[in-house]
């Protein structure tokens, strides 16, 4: 009997033990379980930010540095423009001075509201925005130029009388007509008459108007091309430099370029071309005519 009695004891003890270390070893797993969740959890949260970071603070490379730095320089250059323009058109207009005053920044101010986070955007996105803004300002330059036009309308109707020589310093060297051809020695029609003089003398303009051509042309080398209005246009060519631009408005006896011999030329001069309703006619009656006062 008591051997039967120590058996169960035994028995049970050893249940009891066995009972204990499985309902430790189940507590432990559920905590060691728990544990990785959280760490795995935080881990993934870590990272997320941690690429979230670099992301936002990704540093662009060489080629999108130099990109930026380029449309920057190009839009300082077309705001300069836009400014030195505008006080043009403001002086002549009689605008006071304190109204537009393009040297600085227009007033600014409002109630202080808390700032928002600014949302930070690739280089890709920032080139795409700086270039809608540059069309933004290129349509506004165009407008302003317009706008000086109409301006300076009554110069243009004052001082638009053709006459006179494109030259302050040269001479006539060939006439309008059949001429010798300088390359081929065939006849050929010289549709514009020749001003020799040295190389860099002053091309001015015997006329006022609009400029509607500057650049290179076939034959004529580097050309300026003027219109001044009820079908009248003249042409410059052969110039070494050009000191206007395409909507410039130019004043009579205006410097509008340098001499040279580019294009179809045999040295430095400038051939000189008069259209009417965009045909050359003979310019000579219109070089020694009298300008009007």
């Amino acid at each position: 009997m008591q051997l039967n009695k120590l058996r169960w004891l035994t028995a049970l003890l050893c249940f009891g033990l066995l009972s204990g270390t499985i309902i430790h070893l189940i507590i432990s797993g559920n905590k060691h379980t728990d544990i990785n969740q959280t760490d795995l959890g935080q881990y993934q949260i870590t990272k997320a930010h941690e690429k979230e970071n670099l992301t936002s603070v990704a540093k662009p490379n060489n080629e999108q540095l130099t990109a930026l730095t380029i449309k920057l320089a190009e839009l300082q250059s077309q705001v300069l423009r836009l400014n030195a323009l505008g006080e043009r058109l403001a002086a002549d207009a009689d605008i006071p001075e304190k109204e537009f005053n393009f040297s600085e920044l227009p007033p600014a101010g409002g109630p202080s509201i808390q700032s928002e986070k600014i949302p930070s955007k690739s280089v890709e996105q920032l080139l795409n925005e700086i270039s809608l803004f540059e069309s933004e300002i290129k349509h506004e330059e165009k407008q302003l130029h317009m706008l000086e036009s109409l301006v300076f309308g009554h110069h243009i109707e004052n001082n638009r009388y053709l006459s006179g020589r494109p030259i302050s310093k040269g001479w006539l060297s060939s006439y309008y007509g059949v001429r010798k051809d300088p390359f081929n020695g065939k006849a050929t029609m010289h549709k514009g008459i020749d001003f020799a003089g040295k190389e860099d003398a002053a091309i001015i303009a015997t006329a006022s108007g609009i400029v509607t051509w500057v650049g290179k042309r076939y034959g004529y080398g580097e050309l300026v091309e003027i219109n001044h209005g009820d079908g009248l246009k003249t042409r410059y060519g052969h110039n070494k430099t050009i000191v206007v631009a395409v909507g410039d408005v130019v004043e009579k006896g205006q410097t509008i370029a340098r001499m040279g011999s580019t294009g179809r030329s045999t040295g430095p001069h400038v051939h000189y071309e008069i259209l009417r309703n965009n045909t050359q006619i003979d310019p000579l009656k219109f070089v020694y005519r009298k300008a009007k006062k």
